[in-house]
């Protein structure tokens, strides 16, 4: 008996050691494996040890006498409590109505303009009935092949029939273009950049707990204003240039942009060559169905003696353009994490921006102004030496300078006399000045809106120009109105009050852009203390202009309106 105690004390003392670490079913096949080394009696004496019922240990010798082999598991299949989703049928479908509202369920799901989250589905769900917690509604979405899914960027707009068409049209004048020595550049805008100290996505290493502190709001400051990056990738020799501009991102920007790089790297990197091929997407201030862009390549191409060939990309396929995955990008991840507080920021951070392919970016501030709203009629646009290619002409096309001015217009107008066709505005009637007076108020004029653009832009440019600037008001570019334009119009609108909705079609702008030039006109004459007193006769159309000149309406201001 005595034996027996011990033995009994000893089972315990194993079992309160081992029992805890062991599931169910483990601690069953424990006591039985004892209970058998035992022999008779042994079920009692373990039981009596371990503090079970009797029944448990001889179910454990049941089992390990079946032999079955281990379950991996502590219960069987089917055992324990049964699933929410097995004890509530309609619990998935209704689930499934709320995921699904546009496939197999409900349109008018309470949960269609909300945002679906485990939460908000559980919540739903028992509002409906259906008592579930957010992580089983987790695992039932799982079960039926649901995810966390964000946007896919896949939608590229119109299929257009012929877009494999055109990529492999680029890549054929490519290769003959870069064959035959000719320079082919990719060119297109960068996003727009509000200027100041804004947040910036992205991350940089600093001390811990110290970052860059921004605005809180992102509005646009309007003394230091926006940029507008206008890019230029040479395909051939790896290199980027990128003028970053002040006003708007207009046709003329862009076209001056690429004389820009023409000039300062194409001449040196292309000494003998006689065409350009550029790429470009198929909107924005390059697209194939801006007109101005047309015309500023066309002065270019006179001015340059290139022949110039323009090819699109289809449209929504931009992307495709090289100097988005070769050039935007990369400056993008440099200047990751940097507010833009200024012009001077974001040119240096362009220009630092490199690769190990060896990309090398030069970068430039171009604080010109650029009109906006040029309107370039049917008869100008006929007047281009623009060669439309046999495939998609739309897309593709040449400028030859040796075709231009068939109508014999000089394609780009000297800033002291009026646009084409309005010589005839310049007429002491009109201007009430004499030819003497005429010309000294025009050279005052132009030296005060130089001054008048170095003083706006001063602030915008972080400091004073870099470089000497060229002669003349306007470099290199083709603006819509001349000064003699932009004077012209602010004497009919001040002198006659005729409305600038009248006035627009004979400078072939619209209202917008004639208010915005009569307005930094009559600045200028206000600097330098002239007068444009009122006329005794108040004209309110065109035809009145035309009686008041003594001239034909149906000439001139006939063609105009």
């Amino acid at each position: 008996m005595e034996a027996t105690e011990d033995l009994a004390a000893a089972l315990a003392a194993k079992f309160t050691v081992l029992l805890p670490h062991l599931d169910e079913r483990q601690r069953r096949l424990l006591l039985a494996a004892e209970a058998r080394s035992l022999g008779h009696g042994g079920i009692r004496l373990v039981a009596r040890a371990a503090g079970v019922r009797e029944a448990t240990v001889s179910l454990g010798v049941t089992e390990l006498d079946c032999g079955e082999a281990p379950l991996g598991r502590v219960r069987r299949v089917g055992g324990g409590r049964k699933r929410v989703v097995d004890l509530d049928p309609g619990l998935r479908p209704a689930l499934l109505a709320l995921v699904e509202p546009d496939v197999r369920g409900d349109p008018m799901s309470p949960l269609r303009w909300t945002t679906k989250s485990t939460r908000h589905l559980a919540a739903e769900l028992t509002r409906q009935g259906h008592r579930i917690s957010a992580d089983t509604v987790a695992d039932v979405l799982r079960e039926e092949g649901f995810s966390l899914q964000g946007n896919a960027k896949v939608i590229e707009g119109r299929q257009h029939p012929d877009r494999d068409g055109q990529f492999r049209y680029i890549n054929d004048q490519a290769k003959a273009h870069q064959a035959a020595g000719d320079p082919v550049i990719s060119v297109d805008t960068k996003k727009k950049e509000v200027v100041g100290p804004l947040k910036n996505g992205g991350k940089e290493w600093r001390p811990a707990g110290d970052p860059v502190r921004v605005s809180t709001h992102d509005f646009p400051d309007k003394e230091l204003g926006k940029a507008v990056p206008y890019g230029i990738y040479d395909l051939a020799t790896n290199t980027g240039w990128v003028s970053v501009g002040t006003d708007h991102d207009t046709a003329a920007f862009a076209v001056e942009s690429i004389r820009r790089w023409w000039k300062a790297r194409g001449t040196q990197d292309y000494p003998q060559a006689r065409r350009l091929l550029i790429t470009a997407d198929a909107g924005g201030s390059n697209g194939y169905r801006t007109r101005a862009w047309k015309a500023e390549l066309a002065a270019l191409a006179m001015e340059t003696g290139l022949h110039i060939t323009v090819c699109h990309f289809p449209p929504g396929t931009s992307k495709w353009n090289r100097i988005e995955h070769r050039l935007f990008s990369h400056i993008t991840m440099n200047w990751r994490g940097r507010p833009l507080a200024s012009h001077e920021v974001i040119v240096q951070s362009i220009a630092a921006t490199t690769t190990r392919t060896g990309l090398k970016v030069h970068a430039e501030l171009d604080t010109a102004t650029y009109a906006t709203g040029v309107r370039i009629v049917d008869r100008q646009l006929d007047a281009l030496p623009l060669a439309r290619h046999e495939w998609h002409g739309d897309w593709n096309y040449t400028l030859r300078p040796e075709e231009y001015c068939r109508d014999g217009t000089p394609p780009i107008p000297p800033q002291d006399l009026p646009g084409p066709d309005r010589a005839w505005l310049v007429h002491p009637d009109l201007t009430g000045l004499q030819p003497d007076q005429w010309d000294q108020l025009i050279a005052q004029l132009r030296a005060a809106r130089e001054l008048q653009r170095e003083e706006d832009l001063h602030q915008r440019r972080g400091g004073d120009r870099q470089k000497v600037p060229a002669a003349g008001l306007y470099t290199g570019r083709r603006p819509g109105l001349t000064l003699v334009d932009r004077l012209l119009a602010t004497i009919l609108y001040q002198r006659f009050k005729l409305p600038q909705v009248v006035i627009a079609p004979l400078f072939t702008v619209t209202p917008v852009t004639l208010n915005r030039a009569i307005s930094q006109t009559r600045r200028l004459l206000h600097d330098i203390r002239h007068t444009i007193e009122p006329a005794a006769t108040q004209l309110a159309t065109l035809d009145d202009l035309a009686a008041h000149l003594d001239i034909a309406p149906t000439s001139k201001i006939k063609t105009a309106s």
